[in-house]
């Protein structure tokens, strides 16, 4: 017999501890494992010692195929949270300066309430020193009348506008209505 130098999946599994499935599963995952470093013997399969190193520090070779990859998304990570501070501050400014604009807003806004309250006060102080005399409410109150009954007059005149209007179209249909009847007598389809 031919002393081996391989182990088998079985042996393999009872040294590092894995189901036969586990050491399957990593054999799997590492491209041309199989050809490589796997070999027939009678009816069970047989790994040679680089490969059992292999599967033995498979662990550790994914732990450091995957820090790079950390150090990369850590990297990106950064760049993001830096961008996104960035935005926050240009956000924060562009609030600020709202709040500015508001303040300003509002500081007018009580300005001019304060002027009008102001000039009706004075409006008020000048109306009881100047009293209208008898013949300037005679006129504004004439004026008032002489609007009143021009709006009335508009009024009415509008409102027999349209009834003659009206007047005019029911004329209309009548006479058509008595064309049509004309014209279905009996003797007009001969």
């Amino acid at each position: 017999m031919v002393k081996l130098l391989g182990k088998t999946i079985r042996q393999l599994s009872e040294e590092l501890k894995l189901s036969k499935q586990g050491i399957n599963q990593r054999i799997n995952s590492i491209n041309g494992f199989r050809s490589k470093h796997t070999y027939k013997v009678k009816n069970h399969l047989e790994i040679d010692n680089q490969g059992v190193k292999m599967l033995a520090n498979f662990d550790k070779q994914k732990r450091q195929e995957r820090q790079p990859n950390q150090q990369d998304k850590n990297a990106k990570n950064d760049k993001i949270d830096h961008i996104l501070l960035k935005q926050l501050d240009v956000k924060d400014q562009q609030i600020a300066n709202l709040q500015q604009a508001l303040d300003q807003q509002q500081k007018l806004q009580i300005a001019t309430v304060t002027e009008n309250h102001r000039l009706k006060e004075h409006i008020r102080k000048l109306s009881g020193l100047l009293e209208p005399s008898s013949a300037t409410q005679q006129q504004q109150s004439n004026d008032k009348d002489d609007t009143l009954s021009n709006s009335i007059n508009a009024i009415h005149d509008n409102a027999e506008n349209d009834k003659q209007d009206q007047s005019h179209i029911v004329d209309e249909k009548k006479k058509r209505i008595h064309k049509n009847k004309v014209n279905k007598s009996w003797w007009h389809f001969w």
